[in-house]
């Protein structure tokens, strides 16, 4: 990481976790930012303009998987960690196919939460010392990153959500390699313990059918059988 002090918003509203959480990240050097409402954690958000989030899922004035998708659609790319009571499948996959990094439920170690937060920033700074890629071009379709926005030669237009960026930024790092789905599940969605491969496949179902002018017969984003998946960029 960098020598820049790296500030962290906590979106918590149990009062001696927030204690507890602010207390551990200043002892740590981390700049920290509290919020107990819900409602307030995107003003907070664009005041701070933070390096990574702790959010948890059940919050006053609104939730977690709201506060979550609404940094997404505004196009914040730092990392989110959230906490939650629950410790079900579900709510872990909702949490991270609408945008989380992680996922850790409660009660957890300080520590171990402590170094969940180092190995995001690291895969954070090292991604923005890469440069993600902006523009891409699969034949006649264009593909605008940046604007979160797929052309095709038609005229047809499709907009990404912020997952789909995120795959075909990961697509283009690993291009013309194959590429397995626990691999996307661990460095997309960042989900090292699912063996929930279905959501993986949903979601190249739909990008294909934005980035490829016959879906049913790919030739960019193609399947290998029995391994996982590839683009094709020459």
């Amino acid at each position: 990481m960098s020598d820049k002090v790296k500030k962290i918003i906590v979106v918590e509203d149990e009062p001696s976790l927030v204690f507890t959480l602010q207390d551990t990240l200043e002892s740590e050097g981390y700049e920290v930012h509290t919020v107990t409402d819900g409602a307030k954690a995107l003003d907070k958000v664009k005041q701070t303009n933070p390096d990574l989030m702790i959010l948890d899922l059940m919050l006053p004035g609104k939730s977690g998987y709201d506060i979550c998708q609404e940094v997404r659609d505004q196009k914040y790319t730092f990392p989110i960690i959230m906490l939650t009571a629950r410790d079900q499948e579900i709510d872990k996959v909702a949490g991270l196919n609408i945008g989380a990094d992680d996922y850790m439920t409660k009660p957890f170690g300080v520590k171990e939460l402590l170094a969940r937060i180092k190995a995001r920033l690291r895969r954070a700074n090292a991604y923005s010392k890469a440069g993600p890629v902006e523009m891409l071009k699969l034949g006649d379709v264009k593909i605008d990153l940046k604007e979160s926005r797929v052309t095709k030669p038609d005229g047809v237009e499709h907009e990404l959500s912020t997952r789909e960026v995120e795959l075909i930024q990961y697509l283009v790092s690993k291009s013309n390699q194959p590429i397995s789905r626990d691999d996307l599940l661990e460095n997309v969605w960042r989900y090292e313990y699912s063996t929930n491969t279905r959501t993986v496949d949903v979601h190249i179902s739909k990008l294909r059918a934005k980035i490829e002018i016959q879906p049913d017969e790919p030739r960019y984003l193609v399947t290998l059988h029995g391994v996982g998946y590839m683009l094709r960029l020459n």
